[in-house]
């Protein structure tokens, strides 16, 4: 915390006396008045009297004195001289303290606006959070209605449930009590936004702050085109498919979409409808509005937010991640900009460092690159807070390793800030974790000097008040009176305990009492006294402190008592059970149900004590008090003991203690089932529960999956019912499940099984009915019988088919369905009613072979549709019951047969919508069928007759027949006939007749048909509900057998099954009969329009179509299908017959024409359709759109001709490109010219520009060849394309520009843009449209075209204007067109093209190339051209020459336009004198010494290394840089040579004066500075005797090892000819040679350990110091990897991994594990930031096996994957690993390591293997490392095992005998250890290895400190060494 600036007092002279002085810096009241303190504390007291009864309770309670109201404490983090007392202030001070807090909250809206930087960071407050903020936060609690979220500030706020999702679900997302806490989990990171601000008026100063996690909220400023690819979204699981979740964003502007596959980690445990989840968006479909996302959280945690074009502060969201720099540095933290436009603020609370000291603000400068997210935006005042808390960044809340009320005693003091608080250090475990205390909690009494008492290092003594979940800090306490508190939380708080509590507040249903410790607690009314008192107020005070004992604490709700029976009997315990008594006025009551109300047992000494749910055994009797007697329904028995007709009220009254018997206890359910009948009644055998049979229930609650019901059965009381054993019927089911309501009643239900407590019931028609048949055991079947069962489980080899209890039988594949081609796992579903029959029976394996074939399993009776009638009957009731029971009075109106007279409400294409005048809602419909050519509209008054009643749907099919009409009218004329024509009808039908009836209405599940009465038949049967059936046409006639006749049970109807073997032979014969043919005229009626079709059927019932192209002559129209309609009868002549060849009879159709010219004209019709395309290239066509897809988009030209038109031929402007599936539309009317032509698949392509065609160009050839051939004919050079980028090709090649499906086009790096721009290729990516102009079309000597593009938009404009587009343009805008119009001294501009040691070559135009010398790059000497002069570099130039013969242009980059002297020139060297001093700046260092340009001449000298100092200089790179400024002694002039020595050493200076040589211009500047270069081979020249040096100088210098330099004599360098003696003899060579290595190593380590020193005493921070201790230290591993941690905190990961790559370049490589050490770094680094990470891993890990030792790669590798817990990656390793080293020993204890900590079995097993594959003589070494990890981490006894077994083969080691005991001794098992002992000590070994033994023992013996057993191992001993001397 920075230290606050003092602040002059003067002004506060004019307040006055009576008003407290403040001091502004340190906004404390100095001397307050003790009026006044008695007055705040007066305050506290009745701000402290009310308790939040509901999720408001305080979550951090105070010990002691300190205040237990909730404060936002983080006011006090990093503000400055807070006080810790609240109190009044009025007048000026109070005014200004609001101005300061409004200043410090408006910085970035006032100040920022005038451009004055704020001085103090952003910060949230409860005075100016305000709604409409937007807030990042961490959820803290998940309760039953709310959630808690721990906001920025240690701010809390509340989310209701209903706020929590938007309700986009409707009845999807069930809300109960396990809704939230489904969705939501303790720790996750939400985005916010505050709804609003509720005072709390019973707390003063306490305010509620409600949030919303509606993402209609948080992003409803986002559309498509603000969503990008790589950007982090939130969405809500809309629904749940096979292949992955939709999406919903909270806008209805676009959807989302998860696959599965991606979303196996990061999405937070099982996915449910409603949840909230983070997605990568991986792409968009703007087409479908779709955007794809990936939920891989390690890409999520690295996406940075784009800058996006026209960001505003409405797209942020809190959480986003960016990119920021560092723009200042304030009082309290760090400002930053960030996404161009943004500034936000950081506090010292979310700094990198959880741990700032009061040096934090040397940790940032000035436009540093750091990495934060956003953790609240406030649109009003545009402020914006951001975090770079480690943990946030990662997108993951910081960890916790303290809770509430630990005390921890040596915390250290990492920071003091005055006036304010301490940041401590909590030394808590695994890690240690960062705490603030504030002044005011630091001690007792008032601190005056905080940074006087403690200093940072102290260590002090705290105990946790509370946690901060989204900073990651604890808030502390010091004082003793806190720590020394017994009850400091809730948790603290046990049922059972005394305490004495303070009365905050009295009320009508208690008292509000705190405990000491701040804990507040309820006494109910009842609790105040033994007796029942009216007045509470007047026994209990407030302010009085009275005993309470707790009776029980459940989600920080604390009930006391203060019953004097209670508080002062000691052996009573308390337990807190939930019960509900169940009762009705018949008083037939049953008990029990625990979920709302509570009982607390009492339990006397007598009696059995229950303290644990798990103490309430079956049958226990006890104690306990009545609390709650309850109204809930009707049930059958009484477990109350009461008479019959008894009221419970007035037998028990609440209070009351009884006596009761356990009956049962769940405690994971913590539920226990009590009767007040002590002894237990028998229950018969009839009314025991068996499988199969029927019991009653009623409804309890209902969940999305299942119903629980109430069962009338002994011994159970609860049973549930699965949604699909609701009905027989799917749909049925689901729909049932969404009507039932607590308390509906099942009449029957049958039992399927019995799981524990609980019954497994259906409500299914086909079981019921068929209970007794079912069976049970497989001796209850029989083979060949039919069996009612339901689907359990589906697979695609076959079905399984449950029936009672386990029973299962399975039908395999083949006799699953009749058609083998069934999909069994579409053509079935979980729960299916099924019927069955037993083909094979094994009583010996137990299994049973059902088939579940149509053909042998298909209903005999109507069943199946009657239970659906009547199924359909129970959901019109359900659904009626809201509306009252009359609601269903309508029916009766709408008999089946009768005639109903209704208005016609609207008229569609498929039929009339009627309406009626009494039943405002019950609708009617005629279909086109029914109406019989009656032409009706709306308005129209029409009396039809009733076919069917759809009561759930409330909908009434109607026929206006006449046949129906005139029969129903007949039946009507006499009402005295009406039974006996009753009687007659009913004599017409009888049971199993067949009858021969016609096709009315098709409905989903059945048809409805008439003969002479109306019948209903179902469509499917039990097997078959999900199979496609047979499709019926209306008056189409069928075979039925009756087999129901109409009565109750059927609901009124007549019920037929369908006979499909004998379908109607008459229409067979009349089909055989028909005479149609092509060329035949016919009348058909329209059934359906289509898009590009008319559906038509004629003669009996023939279906056909007509084409679009087959309505109109040639004129082609937009609409041809406006002026028909569905019923519209047409003339039509047939073209084409029925297409079968596929087989497929159903989809085969007449194909007719209606256009004019068919229809009058000639009927003889060809059937065939041409073989060749009749049309030309170039010709003009028109075509209807019939499908659309992201490359084509596909014509319908006639009947059998298509055509296709790509993307990049449709347009020429990118933005109708880019829009190119939204400007097609299918039906949509498309002309264009034919391109080519396929005349085998009748294809065209056509283009919509015309263009020249070519001869004769009708090919048979693919369409990939005609367009090659047909490229020169349809693009010419100047022509305007519309492309797409292909491929950005590396360095300056340009982009490959897509023109055509298989048509490529290059674009050049100078034709990118208008101007020459540095990094053209800036602007474009891959697959981005792009408008270019054709260049020139060139043919290669392949045959093959290439065709040159531009992009510039000059270009594209001068082809449009017919102009030239072959030229250049130069730095002036002058248009160049060919190489004779550049000359001398012209300036260019150009690319740089490559670079060579001799220079470079540039790229003037896309023709022109242009060549730059070494010597013209820079007027400065260039050190290394390819990283000064990258490829790519935009360069001006000045044309040194032209040559356009050759071609050639020569350019300079020099700005001196002094000419170049020739080489021949000779230098004037006579002012340079040897002895003389000359000053100058280093111009290069190199490895046997430094060039130096002298001042004011265009020389440069050599100082050679041994002339550089007096001492030994080792590293030269170190002690000298280039541009230093540098004083030289001349040694030698070489005039001949032109040559000059120089020398630096210290005796050369003394006494010398610096030589000035007048500069030749009359300017002191050097040379250095100016304007000249020497070749740096000729500086190297000048040198001959330099040759080995410079021969050295090539080698990188990191490559270099330091004893080389140390070789490397200075002295014998000055002669050429010299060669070093060898002093050395023969023999001494070769330990010379050790001796020199082992020094090397020993120096290197010294080396390594100082530059360990060396960062830690000064750590490096900037690249150039990292780049000053490598160039030290080139072989440290060490220095490279703290460089690229470095680089890391910079957010610049790829320079990093630059930094990684220069290292395994430099390292020397005999250094193999500093090697070693850089491939780990980097193997770490592509594990966090690999894109995908995975795959980056593999590829570092393939490289790195090349160049090291594979074993000890793959152990790095290994080793990475342990330390980050990826467990799967690394078993996977382990196993190659296994394979690859099986004789390692090593590879084998990692893998038998990695499975005992992940506590997996194989162990076993694996030892075998590796003893097998391990050599010998490794097997001692690997049994006993295995034995020594099983006693650690394992099973100790298989250690034992491992141990003995080794011993056996090995008893005489006494290293493995050492071992074993050293294991044993760490179990402590004194038994076991000593028994061990006795064994190793009667052993028959050598003397030594016994005296080890015996030592061992002694010593072992000697820690135990028993006297008896020394003496006893001392014993042994003496008589092994008397033995053995004997």
């Amino acid at each position: 915390m920075a230290p606050h600036s003092k602040i002059s007092h003067s002004k506060k002279n004019n307040d006055s006396g009576d008003k407290p002085k403040i001091d502004k810096a340190s906004k404390k009241i100095f001397k307050p008045k003790k009026r006044e303190q008695n007055d705040a504390v007066a305050a506290a007291k009745s701000e402290a009297l009310t308790l939040q009864l509901e999720d408001e309770v305080p979550d951090f309670p105070r010990g002691g004195e300190f205040s237990a109201s909730r404060r936002s404490d983080y006011d006090e983090f990093g503000a400055e001289d807070h006080s810790r007392k609240p109190k009044k202030k009025k007048g000026k001070n109070a005014s200004s303290k609001s101005k300061e807090a409004a200043d410090d909250w408006g910085s970035l809206s006032g100040d920022g606006i005038s451009g004055k930087l704020p001085r103090r960071v952003n910060r949230i407050t409860l005075k100016n959070i305000t709604p409409g903020m937007k807030l990042w936060g961490v959820v803290a609690e998940v309760n039953e209605k709310d959630l808690v979220v721990s906001l920025p500030g240690g701010l809390r706020g509340l989310v209701h449930a209903s706020d929590a999702l938007d309700p986009i679900f409707d009845d999807k997302v069930e809300v109960g009590e396990i809704f939230l806490s489904g969705l939501f989990c303790v720790g996750q990171l939400v985005s916010c936004v505050v709804l609003r601000l509720d005072d709390d008026k019973k707390e003063k100063g306490s305010r509620k702050i409600w949030l919303s996690l509606r993402l209609s909220l948080l992003q409803k400023n986002y559309n498509l085109d603000v969503v990008q690819e790589g950007m982090v979204l939130a969405a809500y699981v809309k629904s749940i498919e096979d292949h992955g979740y939709i999406l919903h964003f909270g806008l209805a502007s676009f959807t989302g979409f998860l696959p599965k596959n991606s979303s196996a980690e990061g999405l937070g445990g099982e996915v449910k409808l409603g949840k909230l989840l983070q997605g990568l968006v991986r792409s968009i479909d703007k087409v479908r509005k779709v955007v794809y996302l990936s939920s891989d959280p390690d890409t999520m945690s690295k996406s940075v937010t784009k800058d996006l074009k026209g960001v505003s502060i409405d797209l942020l969201v809190p959480g986003m991640m960016v990119n920021a720099r560092v723009k200042s540095i304030l009082d309290n933290g760090v400002m930053l900009s960030f996404l161009t436009y943004f500034t936000g603020t950081v506090d010292l609370f979310h700094l990198q460092n959880i741990y700032p000291g009061s040096d934090w603000k040397d940790k940032y400068g000035e436009s540093q690159k750091v990495v934060s997210r956003i953790l609240f935006i406030d649109p009003s005042s545009r402020a914006v807070g951001l975090t770079l808390n480690p943990h946030l960044v990662l997108n993951r809340p910081p960890p916790f390793h303290v809770n509430i009320g630990d005390i921890y005693d040596k915390s250290k003091v990492v920071r003091v800030d005055k006036g304010s608080g301490l940041l401590l250090e909590v030394p808590s475990i695994p890690e240690p974790t960062p705490a603030f205390v504030s002044i005011s909690d630091i001690a007792e009494e008032e601190i005056q000097k905080l940074e006087k008492k403690y200093k940072e290092g102290n260590h002090v003594r705290v105990r946790i008040l509370g946690l901060r979940y989204l900073e990651g800090i604890a808030t502390g306490v010091l004082k003793a009176s806190a720590i020394d508190e017994a009850v400091f939380t809730h948790s603290d708080v046990k049922p059972g305990m005394v305490v004495k509590a303070k009365i905050l507040s009295v009320d009508s249903f208690g008292a509000i009492v705190q405990i000491p410790g701040g804990v507040k607690a309820l006494c109910p009314l009842r609790h105040m006294s033994e007796l029942e008192i009216s007045k509470p107020g007047k026994k209990f005070k407030v302010g009085a402190e009275l005993v309470f004992r707790v009776l029980g604490c459940k989600s920080k709700r604390v009930t006391v008592t203060h019953k004097k029976t209670l508080v002062f009997l000691s052996s009573i315990r308390f337990l807190c059970a939930s019960i509900n008594f169940i009762f009705h006025t018949y008083h037939e009551l049953y008990f029990l149900d625990f979920h709302k109300y509570i009982i607390f047992l009492q339990v006397k000494s007598k009696l059995g004590i229950i303290s644990s749910y798990a103490d309430a055994t079956v049958g226990l009797i006890t104690h306990g008090w009545i609390t709650k007697i309850e109204v809930h329904g009707c049930f059958v028995r009484s477990e109350l003991g009461l008479e019959p007709g008894a009221d419970p009220v007035t037998v028990y009254n609440v209070g009351q203690v009884v006596k009761c018997r356990v009956v049962s206890s769940i405690p994971a359910s913590r539920r226990i089932n009590l009767s007040f009948i002590i002894k237990a009644t028998r229950v018969t055998e009839d009314d025991m529960v068996t499988l199969g049979s029927l019991v009653s229930g009623v409804v309890d609650r209902i969940t999305s999956t299942a119903v629980v019901v109430y069962v009338n059965a002994s011994g159970f009381s609860r049973g549930t019912i699965s949604m699909e054993h609701l009905a027989d019927h799917h749909g049925q089911a689901i729909l049932m499940n969404s009507l039932l309501k607590p308390g509906y009643n099942f009449d029957q239900l049958l039992v399927l099984d019995v799981k524990g407590n609980n019954l497994i019931l259906s409500a299914k028609s086909s079981l019921i009915k068929h209970a007794q048949q079912i069976p049970a055991d497989i001796n209850q079947i029989h083979p060949n019988s039919v069996v009612h069962g339901y689907i359990c489980n589906l697979i695609e080899s076959g079905c399984f088919v449950r029936f009672l209890g386990h029973l299962t039988g399975f039908a395999p594949r083949n006799k699953a369905a009749d058609d083998q081609k069934t999909n069994i796992l579409e053509a079935y579903y979980i729960g299916q009613s099924v019927r069955s029959n037993v083909s094979n029976l094994s009583s010996e394996t137990g299994r049973v072979t059902l088939s579940l074939k149509q053909t042998a399993c298909s209903s005999t009776d109507a069943s199946f549709i009657q239970d659906y009638f009547l199924m359909d009957e129970k959901i019109a009731e359900l659904q009626s019951l809201g509306a009252g029971a009359s609601d269903l009075k309508w029916v009766e109106g709408f008999k089946i047969g009768t005639v109903a007279k209704g208005k016609v409400e609207d008229v569609k294409d498929v039929g009339l919508v009627i309406s009626f005048r009494k039943y405002n809602d019950v609708f009617g419909f005629i279909t086109n069928y029914q109406l019989a050519g009656a032409s009706l509209e709306a308005g129209s008054v029409v009396e039809a007759l009733v076919l069917d009643v759809a009561k759930a749907e409330r909908l009434v099919d109607l026929t206006l027949k006449p046949e129906f009409i005139n029969k129903s009218k007949e039946s009507s004329i006499s009402h005295t006939n009406k039974k006996k024509r009753r009687r007659e009808a009913s004599k017409d039908l009888v049971l199993h007749q067949t009858v021969n009836a016609v096709v009315e209405i098709v409905k989903e599940n059945y048809l409805a048909k008439s003969d002479h009465t109306i019948g209903y038949a179902s469509v499917s049967d039990y097997n078959t509900q999900r199979c496609p059936h047979k499709q019926y046409l209306n008056g189409q006639s069928v075979f039925a057998t009756v087999m129901a006749l109409p009565s109750p049970e059927t609901s009124g109807k007549l019920l037929l099954l369908l006979n499909e073997v004998n379908e109607t032979s008459s229409s067979k014969r009349t089909k055989k009969k028909s005479s149609y043919k092509v060329g035949t005229l016919v009348e058909a009626e329209i059934t359906d329009i289509k898009t590009l079709e008319l559906k038509v059927k004629f003669g009996f019932g023939l279906p056909g179509r007509i084409h679009i192209t087959e309505v109109h002559n040639g004129n082609v129209l937009e609409n041809p299908f406006s002026s028909y309609k569905i019923g519209q009868t047409v003339t039509a002549r047939i073209v084409a017959k029925p297409n079968e060849t596929d087989g497929n009879r159903k989809l085969s159709q007449w194909e007719l024409s209606v256009r004019p010219e068919m229809v009058t004209g000639s009927s003889d019709i060809g059937d065939d359709v041409p073989e060749n395309l009749e049309f030309k290239v170039g010709q003009c066509l028109a075509g209807y759109v019939y499908k659309v897809e992201r490359e084509w988009v596909w014509l319908t030209i006639s009947r059998n001709v298509r055509a296709q038109l790509y993307i990049l031929d449709s347009a020429i402007e990118p933005n109708e490109l880019e829009d190119f599936q939204n400007r097609y539309r299918v039906g949509q009317l498309v002309s264009g010219h034919v391109l080519s032509m396929n005349n085998e698949k009748k294809l065209l392509r056509l283009v919509p520009r015309p263009f020249s065609s070519l001869p004769c160009r009708t090919s048979e050839e693919p369409q990939i060849n005609v367009v090659d051939k047909d490229l020169a004919a349809y693009v010419h050079e100047g022509d305007i394309l519309g492309g797409r980028i292909s491929k950005i090709l590396p360095g300056v090649g340009g982009l490959l520009v897509q023109v055509g499906p298989h048509t490529y086009g290059k674009v050049h790096f100078t034709e990118l843009a208008d101007t020459l721009v540095p990094d053209p290729l800036s602007e474009y990516q891959e697959g981005q449209f792009v408008k270019c102009v054709v260049l020139e079309i060139s043919h290669t000597v392949k045959g093959t075209i290439h065709v040159d593009l531009s992009l510039r938009s000059s270009n594209v404009m001068l082809s449009q204007d017919s102009g030239d587009v072959h030229s250049i343009v130069n730095s002036n805008g002058k248009c160049v067109e060919k190489i004779e119009d550049l000359h001398p001294d012209m300036i260019v501009k150009g690319y740089i093209k490559n670079v060579t040691p001799k220079g470079c070559f540039i790229m003037l135009s896309r023709k022109i190339d242009a060549k730059i010398l070494l010597s013209n790059l820079s007027d400065q000497y260039v050190e290394v051209p390819e990283k000064e002069f990258p490829i790519g570099r935009l360069v001006i130039g000045r044309v040194i020459s032209v040559e356009p013969l050759s071609n050639r242009v020569e350019v300079t980059l020099k700005t001196s336009t002094v000419p170049k002297k020739p080489k021949s020139e000779i230098i004037d060297l006579s002012k340079f004198h040897v002895g003389g001093v000359i000053s100058g700046r280093i111009k290069r260092v190199e490895s046997f010494g430094l060039f130096i340009a002298i001042d004011n001449t265009d020389m440069v000298g050599l100082c050679h290394i041994s002339e550089i100092s007096d001492d030994h200089i080792e590293n030269i790179e170190a002690n000298y840089r280039a541009g230093e400024r540098v004083n030289a002694k001349i040694l030698k002039v070489d005039e001949e040579r032109q040559r000059i020595s120089l020398g630096m050493k210290n005796s050369y200076m003394s006494d010398k004066t610096v030589l000035q040589i007048p500069s030749e211009e009359g300017s002191d500047e050097p040379v250095a500075d100016g304007m000249k270069s020497i070749d740096v081979a000729d500086e190297i020249n000048q040198f001959p005797i330099l040759t080995q040096a410079r021969q050295r100088a090539d080698i990188p210098p990191l490559d270099v090892a330091l004893d080389d330099f140390d070789q490397f004599d200075a002295n014998n360098a000055n002669s050429q000819g010299e060669k070093h003696a060898n002093e050395e003899d023969t023999i001494n060579e070769k330990h010379k040679r050790h001796e020199k290595k082992k020094a090397k190593e020993e120096r290197e380590k010294q080396i390594r350990a100082a530059e360990e020193r060396l960062l830690e005493e000064d750590v490096p921070r900037t690249a150039d110091e990292f780049e000053k201790l490598i160039r030290s230290s080139p072989n440290s591993s060490f220095i490279w990897i703290k460089y690229m941690d470095f680089m890391i905190s910079m957010a610049d990961v790829e320079k990093a991994r630059s930094i990684a790559e220069r290292a395994l370049r430099t390292i020397n490589i005999r250094e193999e594990n500093e090697k070693l050490n850089i491939w780990k770094a980097y193997f770490n680094l592509e594990n966090k930031y690999g894109n995908p990470t995975e795959e980056a891993v593999m590829k570092l890990f393939q490289r790195a096996l090349q160049y090291n030792d594979p074993k000890k790669v793959y152990l790095a590798l290994l080793g990475m994957y342990e330390r980050t817990e990826q467990h799967n990656l690394a078993d996977e390793l382990l196993n190659k690993m296994t394979k690859k080293f099986k004789h390692s020993c090593k590879v084998w204890l990692r893998r038998i390591q990695s499975l005992l900590r992940q506590k997996q079995d194989g162990i076993q097993p694996l030892i075998d293997r590796a003893s097998l594959s391990l050599p010998r003589h490794k097997h001692i070494k690997f049994f006993s490392q295995t034995a020594i990890l099983e006693f650690k981490v394992g099973v100790p006894d298989r250690g034992r095992s491992l141990f003995e077994k080794i011993l056996r083969e090995y008893p005489k080691r006494t290293d493995l005998w050492s071992v074993y005991l050293d294991q044993e001794i760490q179990l402590k098992d004194e038994d076991m250890i000593r028994a061990l002992f006795e064994r190793a000590v009667s052993l028959s070994l050598p003397p030594k290895k016994m005296k080890f033994l015996f030592k061992k023992y002694l010593d072992y013996e000697k820690s135990q400190g028993d006297e008896e057993r020394i003496e006893s191992v001392k014993r042994k001993a003496m008589e092994y060494v008397e033995s053995t001397l004997a």
